[in-house]
């Protein structure tokens, strides 16, 4: 299976979103300072069914220290929800 393509879903800020199988995946960066999401320092990775009312769930690790470590965790969630349904 290919792996989720994150696309820029904000552009003023560092948001990423992609989607698959029915699922909704965000990828947003926090810092303490500057322009954007304020919190603890990295990439904070959630993800929820499409169907309209959802709510996201945090996926466990977040915030990751990188991009590509908060993608990997992503995709390790799709196919976990891929085999519950």
């Amino acid at each position: 299976m290919a792996p989720l393509e994150f696309h820029r879903a904000v552009e003023e800020l560092d948001v990423w979103s992609a989607s698959s199988h029915g699922f909704s995946f965000v990828i947003s960066y926090a810092s303490t300072t500057g322009p954007g999401f304020h919190g603890q320092p990295g990439y904070l990775a959630s993800w929820r069914p499409l169907r309209l009312g959802s709510l996201a769930i945090k996926i466990t690790g977040s915030p990751f220290e990188t991009f590509a470590s908060a993608e990997k965790a992503c995709n390790a969630i799709l196919e976990d929800l891929k085999e519950l349904h």
